[in-house]
């Protein structure tokens, strides 16, 4: 109960500046957990998509994993069916590289998807905090300048007190937002650099594939 109080206390001496902070933290908090779901899901989908589609890959069921990744929202089927599209048409092993790498590609700015504003809202955190305290002190400033010459001292010590909050608060913002954007910065990337294994993995499955395609017809005509 003391703790709540003197955190509403705290609040409330840090002047007007610490609403739109509290608004930035809550918006990057908001962003923070919706991030880390869509990462979760996106990774759990995606090793149980693998976890199907690599034994049809050396099976050579093509059409299954076709139809795997019509039915599956994750990236790692879509690659897969990418690779597998070109493969029908393409005469050379290069095609089907760049058509698993562009799959790869058109899923990592989903990803990445609004991770990158953590950072510039643990920053515009910081500076409301820094333009609160510096408008803090020249109000207090002000005040002191028409008071009486024995209350300055006091005053001036109370004010800068008061306006020092609103630092303290963005910083306090400012650092788990951080945190949590290098958090997710992380997580992403061991899904992106997943991705791209399986590409590596698809890809020589599909070339090997095709090579043994290639030596049955010529060994039946």
């Amino acid at each position: 109960m003391e703790f709540t109080q003197a955190l509403l206390r705290f609040f409330q001496n840090g002047g007007p500046f610490m609403y739109p902070i509290a608004l930035v933290l809550v918006i990057g908090l908001v962003m923070v957990v919706e991030r880390w779901i869509f990462l979760s899901l996106a990774k759990t989908s995606n090793r149980r998509a693998y976890q199907q589609v690599l034994p049809m890959l050396q099976k050579r069921n093509y059409n299954g994993v076709l139809q795997l990744a019509r039915e599956n929202k994750a990236a790692i089927g879509r690659i897969a069916a990418a690779g597998i599209g070109t493969m029908q048409y393409a005469k050379r092993d290069e095609n089907i590289a760049l058509a698993i790498e562009e799959g790869i590609l058109e899923a990592v700015p989903r990803l990445e998807k609004r991770t990158s504003y953590l950072a510039t809202l643990a920053n515009i955190a910081t500076l409301l905090g820094l333009l609160g305290t510096i408008m803090g002190l020249i109000a207090a400033f002000t005040a002191v300048a028409n008071a009486d010459p024995s209350e300055k001292a006091s005053m001036l010590s109370s004010s800068i007190s008061v306006a020092m909050n609103t630092t303290a608060f963005g910083l306090i913002s400012a650092i788990p937002l951080l945190l949590f954007y290098s958090m997710l910065q992380n997580k992403t990337n061991e899904i992106i650099d997943s991705l791209q294994m399986a590409g590596v993995k698809y890809l020589n499955l599909l070339t090997m594939g095709r090579a043994q395609m290639a030596e049955q017809r010529a060994a039946k005509s």
